[in-house]
């Protein structure tokens, strides 16, 4: 990214690298603040293919499909790489078109993306077999090498998760727990939320400690409240009990 900036002018480069470095601070926590930064890079560097990239991402993160496939295929054109074609189906299906997803599942392009590349489009091409309703048919879209390896790598927890969301859509709910505990296994940075379903499967429910000492604690001091509000008022004793017999003393 960095080399491709240095085609423009030292100022503008470095104003567009700002942006490209807030557009990946916040696109995972803020999807909507990295959009607004991603298209103030666009506006000013909308010729370089990493920042058609950035903006494509940002667009995907807040589920605005059509704008991100555009960002996608024009970075696509500028790079001439199939980096982007997994993300480019699933803004298919993000699109209504789950057909269109599993067509490019199926192209020559698949063969050219690496490892990470072809398990990611693995994974939209049984989302779009879900799309329709083919629920069999994504489980066995899913069923691979990759799926049934025991060395873990960066996609084997989405891989297993994905795997045994499908066995639980379809009713093996006893295989689909088995695979939730394989993707806890692998999920070491929290990458899914396995170990919910997990524990929703098992009966388990976890309870904020925080919450349950503040709500304990709470009858408590409405009761002490309570008595003060309603024990009356006691004057002292020579007190005059108004301002007139103040005055007639």
């Amino acid at each position: 990214m960095r080399q491709e900036l240095q085609s423009l002018p030292k100022t503008l480069a470095e104003d567009v690298a700002k942006n490209l470095v807030m557009v990946a601070r916040l696109i995972d926590d803020d999807p909507e603040g990295a959009y607004g930064y991603s298209r103030v890079a666009l506006r000013l560097a909308s010729r370089v293919a990493a920042v058609r990239e950035a903006a494509g991402f940002a667009a995907y993160a807040n589920q605005k499909y059509a704008e991100a496939l555009a960002e996608f295929r024009a970075a696509r054109r500028m790079t001439g790489t199939v980096d982007l074609w997994p993300v480019m189906a699933d803004c298919e299906r993000g699109l209504g078109r789950p057909e269109k997803a599993l067509d490019m599942a199926g192209a020559p392009e698949v063969h050219k993306l690496d490892k990470a590349g072809q398990v990611e489009m693995r994974l939209v091409a049984a989302g779009a077999r879900r799309d329709m309703g083919q629920l069999d048919a994504a489980i066995v879209t899913l069923q691979s090498p990759e799926l049934a390896s025991s060395s873990v790598q960066p996609w084997t927890a989405r891989l297993r998760y994905a795997y045994a969301d499908a066995l639980l859509a379809a009713g093996r709910a006893d295989e689909a727990r088995e695979w939730f505990a394989k993707a806890v296994e692998a999920d070491r940075d929290g990458s899914t939320d396995a170990s919910d379903r997990l524990a929703e499967m098992d009966g388990v429910e976890f309870v904020d400690a925080l919450d349950e000492e503040e709500s304990e604690e709470a009858p408590e001091e409405t009761e002490t409240e309570t008595e003060v509000a309603a024990e009356p008022e006691s004057e002292p004793d020579g007190e005059p009990e108004s301002e007139a017999d103040a005055e007639q003393d």
